[in-house]
């Protein structure tokens, strides 16, 4: 039919059955078939849906369109020929039911279109399912509102994962950081051991040499000693030999003129030859006073070059604006927040810091130079304590404390309490009781007592320090080390 159908005819027919349109559609390449062609084709391939000129793959919402334009020129176009003409003359004007309908639009069950969603099974029905027994009384909507619900129901749920595929790029990140500080602390730490063991070899090697030094030059004075001494009798020997060759050229005369030889022979003067001296005391190295408990004597030397201090802080629990010194006993308000690993233990809000080690148990104390601190806070604090947030340092929140800030000092009571000091402290010393209860504040200078706290620790608590300047850091003071040698009766 299509041989002698003229031009403009050719352009109203379908590609698929040669004729011309019936129930036009379009897809969105702008192709156009006939509807029942086109389910016909996909029906037949079951491999997906495609143009079947251009073969471009249709999307699942990319349903074919109507085209009433198409359909109103090929009603022309049939009117026009008479009726005649075969497939076009017995075309009847279509309905709108008529048009395509995606398979899966249609109810399985009834051959219906799914214009219902029964909210209890969750699944789009038809409205002969609505009545059915398996749906009866079921709560439905209408297909579309159901759309536009699940359609917004999956928009809050992308932006929730959207949220936290946020929170887990933050975390990523974050764990790069720490692995790139911890690398950071390694290098830190592989330093300060290689300065400190350096600085303790240096020491250690001066004293061999001291030793070594003294060692020598007590063998040299002995030695020197004891090669006068062999001098000494070596003349002895000499003398001792003239005179017996003397005294054997006297012998060998004989007769009368020995006899005249012998008033002024040695015979008498020779009668009691000379002593030999004994070897005088001291003579011997004093071993024993060169080796007598060597390692303690080197250790008892030490103390020049060795300190120890009662709390080290700990890096890994300081504010990240905060700073510390490479000993770890000085801290100061730095001028920026620096970028660290945003670790559990780390005060976030608080311009806070901890010792390294916590105390469960015992009597510990230790003294802060604060100096002329404008702003700083001393004291202790449970192992519970809020990091994350910034909260008033008072017993309520696990905070034992005094603190100097505008000028005024105040123990971290419930309401606060005013202090009133006859002169300002250069330095706080901290006493713990753990067992009964009490920290005390004194100056560590003057012993002027500051405040006595009585409270019952149910945790472990650690040194605490906050500060709020950036020109006079707080220090950790060393203390005094005295050692005591045992007897053996216990003394």
């Amino acid at each position: 039919m299509a041989a002698r159908l003229s031009l403009p005819e050719v352009d109203l027919c379908c590609t698929i059955c040669c004729d011309i349109f019936r129930d036009p559609v379009v897809l969105k390449c702008s192709h156009s078939f006939c509807g029942s062609c086109l389910r016909d084709y996909w029906a037949h391939r079951g491999l997906g849906r495609d143009c079947p000129l251009c073969r471009r793959e249709l999307l699942a919402d990319d349903d074919p369109v109507p085209s009433l334009t198409l359909k109103h020129l090929c009603e022309a176009c049939v009117s026009d020929d008479g009726g005649g003409g075969g497939g076009p003359a017995s075309l009847s004007s279509p309905t709108g039911e008529q048009l395509y309908t995606d398979p899966g639009e249609m109810c399985p069950h009834h051959g219906e279109p799914l214009k219902l969603f029964c909210l209890e099974d969750r699944e789009p029905i038809c409205v002969v399912c609505h009545t059915s027994r398996r749906h009866k009384q079921h709560d439905c909507c209408p297909a579309g509102e159901a759309v536009a619900d699940v359609k917004a129901e999956i928009k809050i749920c992308i932006g929730s994962l959207q949220e936290r595929m946020v929170q887990f790029e933050k975390m990523k990140q974050n764990y790069e950081d720490t692995a790139e500080h911890i690398q950071e602390q390694a290098q830190f730490v592989e330093r300060r051991l290689r300065e400190d063991f350096q600085e303790l070899y240096l020491f250690l090697e001066e004293m061999e040499r001291t030793k070594m030094a003294a060692l020598k030059k007590a063998e040299e004075a002995k030695s020197r000693a004891v090669r006068l001494l062999m001098d000494g009798v070596e003349a002895s020997i000499s003398s001792l030999a003239d005179s017996i060759a003397a005294l054997e050229e006297e012998m060998a005369l004989g007769g009368i003129p020995l006899l005249h030889k012998c008033k002024h022979s040695n015979v008498g003067r020779t009668r009691t030859p000379p002593e030999c001296a004994a070897m005088p005391a001291g003579t011997l190295i004093n071993v024993a006073k060169h080796l007598a408990s060597l390692k303690y004597s080197v250790w008892m030397k030490m103390y020049n070059i060795v300190r120890y201090t009662p709390v080290t802080l700990d890096p890994n629990t300081a504010a990240p604006w905060l700073r510390l010194s490479d000993d770890l006993t000085e801290v100061s308000d730095g001028d920026g927040r620096r970028k660290l690993p945003e670790n559990p233990e780390r005060f976030d809000r608080d311009a806070g810091v901890l010792g390294h080690q916590g105390f469960s148990s015992g009597t510990w104390s230790w003294d802060v130079e604060v100096g002329d601190n404008t702003a700083w806070v001393v004291g202790v604090a449970g192992e519970s304590v809020r990091r994350k947030e910034k909260v008033s340092s008072v017993q309520t929140h696990g905070y034992v404390t005094v603190y100097f800030y505008r000028g005024m000092y105040f123990a971290g009571t419930s309401p606060l309490t005013r202090l009133n000091l006859m002169s300002s402290p250069r330095s706080v010393r901290v006493k713990l009781e753990y067992e009964k209860g009490r920290v005390s504040f004194t100056d560590a200078v003057t012993k002027t007592q500051v405040y006595t706290f009585k409270h019952t620790f149910t945790e472990k608590v650690y040194p605490y320090l906050w500060v709020g300047c950036q020109q006079c850091p707080l220090k950790i003071m060393p203390m005094e080390v005295m050692l005591k040698v045992k007897s053996n009766d216990g003394q």
